[in-house]
């Protein structure tokens, strides 16, 4: 299945997670209808500068953020980190985080939450 740019499905959200700004989501596959992994968000997010996601946990699955462009300040569990383009985070497994835009440019990335195998 393909998907071209342009064809996925945009939402808004304001105060993200109790973060500040608006981040706008682009859902790249939608979990269940599309997806039949074990996937709960697959989606391209872009924060202006200055927005934010809240910090809050992840029960029983885990996110991984990639990022494509711009800054990002993240709070991993209580400590600060700047993530660049290139770089990845692997939160999870009742681990705490937050994320905001800095720099000059929005920043964009990839995030995906995926829940954890029975086995697990």
């Amino acid at each position: 299945m393909i998907k071209r740019n342009g064809e996925y499905s945009v939402e808004t959200r304001a105060a993200m997670r109790g973060g500040e700004g608006e981040v706008l989501i682009e859902r790249l596959w939608e979990p269940v209808s599309e997806m039949k992994a074990a996937n709960r968000f697959f989606a391209k997010m872009t924060l202006p500068v200055g927005a934010s996601v809240g910090f809050h946990r992840h029960e029983g699955e885990e996110e991984v953020f990639y990022v494509l462009s711009g800054a990002a300040e993240m709070d991993d569990d209580g400590e600060k980190v700047v993530l660049r383009p290139g770089d990845t985070i692997l939160t999870g497994g009742g681990a705490g985080h937050a994320v905001k835009s800095i720099g000059d440019e929005p920043l964009e990335m990839l995030a995906v939450i995926s829940k954890y195998s029975v086995e697990d």
